[in-house]
């Protein structure tokens, strides 16, 4: 039964994850939208490390962890975030919104692993608006954003060493409009541009463990995603317009433009790690990512001051766990977590790099008699910056995981 609800929730998630937006950046605008942290509230706590393999947790930026399970593991995550703009001239505002992050399952079957799942990579969403030199005002919207459906296979070729591949496919829909307004028409202009997205990708991983001492555990991590084709079928639509008092658009003449459909090169990304710790006590370990993004550019429009660069992340990060089989305490099984990183994301807009920084911690609670756990993380960050007219952002992330564990193959013994 529990198969058949867990099927039933990956329907109604691919299908609400399609149509929520996850953020309120008006940095959402380029390219295909703001990237999402891309794995579970576990990673998330420790600064985004993906280095960790283990038997009870399934790790979704490394395929070649599924090969070290040994439960069947359901996780499904979701995430609020907190959000406050500021510009050179000392405005600000705050805005917020929640969204579903991710569901999966991972399945161990002997030396392999397999798993399947939802995630959204990149979300829109915005409302900005300006006032131009002619006295006009023009008004700014976007929502959607692109999602991820994946079926992933782990080996563990031996103590050692294990190896994965994820099998994507990406898909979405982006909307990005823009109202030109005149205080002396009666009538406004709208534009709608808008383009759905499509395209397979692949992710192959490894994840080295040694023992060095009795104690000491060596851990390592690579991943590669090689450069993909995303397919944008663009449409673009010019109306006259007239906004009513309660904010709705009344359409009065509409008019569809022919643009052409395009594939984008999303950019490849390689990164690897390594760590040293103690196994179910502590850990501490340091990840770079380089993201070659240097020819990435928007869907179906251009904008002269905006630019593409190669972009990397650095991260840090670690938990501690004071007595996981702890009979007396529960605070003692608890895990405790702490990361930070820095981002150049490749976005360049007047010449100036978008960068991102951020802070967390969190602790892992567990649950039940199979090791699951809920997981509670905290972020706190910064994004962008108020020079040459641009918006710094401020924000928070409280994250929500739960990780149940479950046996699917057991040996029936008769006496």
């Amino acid at each position: 039964m529990i198969k058949k609800i867990l099927l039933v929730i990956l329907v109604i998630v691919t299908s609400v994850s399609y149509a929520q937006e996850g953020t309120s950046s008006p940095y959402s605008f380029y390219g295909v939208g703001l990237q999402k942290f891309k794995g579970t509230v576990e990673n998330r706590s420790m600064g985004g490390l993906s280095i960790l393999t283990d038997s009870i947790h399934v790790n979704l930026q490394n395929p070649a962890a599924y090969g070290e399970l040994r439960l069947t593991t359901y996780t499904i995550g979701a995430n609020y975030n907190g959000l406050n703009l500021d510009n050179a001239a000392g405005d600000d505002s705050y805005k917020d919104n929640a969204s579903l992050d991710y569901l999966a399952i991972g399945i161990p079957a002997g030396k392999f692993g397999f798993g399947f799942g939802v995630i959204p990579i990149s979300a829109v969403g915005y409302q900005t608006n300006s006032f131009n030199s002619d006295g006009s005002e023009s008004q700014f919207y976007g929502t959607g954003g692109l999602n991820r459906v994946f079926v992933s296979t782990g080996f563990k070729v031996n103590e050692n060493l294990s190896v994965g591949v994820d099998f994507n496919y990406n898909f979405g829909n982006i909307e990005n409009k823009a109202i030109l307004r005149r205080s002396e028409l009666q009538f406004d202009t709208r534009e709608i541009n808008n383009s759905n997205l499509s395209g397979v990708s692949l992710s192959f991983g490894i994840a080295y463990k040694r023992m060095l001492t009795d104690k000491l555990e060596l851990s390592t991590s690579i991943v590669s995603t090689p450069s993909f084709k995303l397919a944008s079928e663009n449409t673009l639509e010019l109306a006259t317009v007239e906004i009513l008092s309660n904010g709705a658009e009344r359409v009065l003449e509409r008019q569809d433009v022919a643009v052409a459909d395009r594939d984008l090169d999303l950019p490849a990304e390689f990164k690897f790690g390594g760590g040293i710790g103690e196994p179910k006590k502590w850990f501490v370990g340091a990840e770079y990512t380089y993201l070659n993004a240097k020819k990435f550019d928007n869907r179906s429009f251009t904008a002269d001051n905006v630019a593409y660069e190669n972009a990397s992340k650095v991260k840090l990060g670690g938990y501690y766990i004071p007595n996981y089989n702890s009979l007396t305490s529960y605070l003692n099984r608890i895990v405790y977590r702490a990361g930070v990183r820095y981002e150049e994301t490749g976005l360049n807009i007047n010449g100036q790099s978008i960068d991102e920084f951020g802070i967390s911690f969190g602790v892992g609670l567990p649950v039940g008699n199979l090791f699951s756990n809920v997981n509670v993380g905290f972020e706190f960050g910064t994004r962008g910056t108020t020079d040459v007219g641009l918006v710094k952002e401020e924000f928070f992330n409280l994250s929500l995981s739960l990780s149940l564990n479950d046996r699917w193959f057991r040996k029936v013994k008769f006496n």
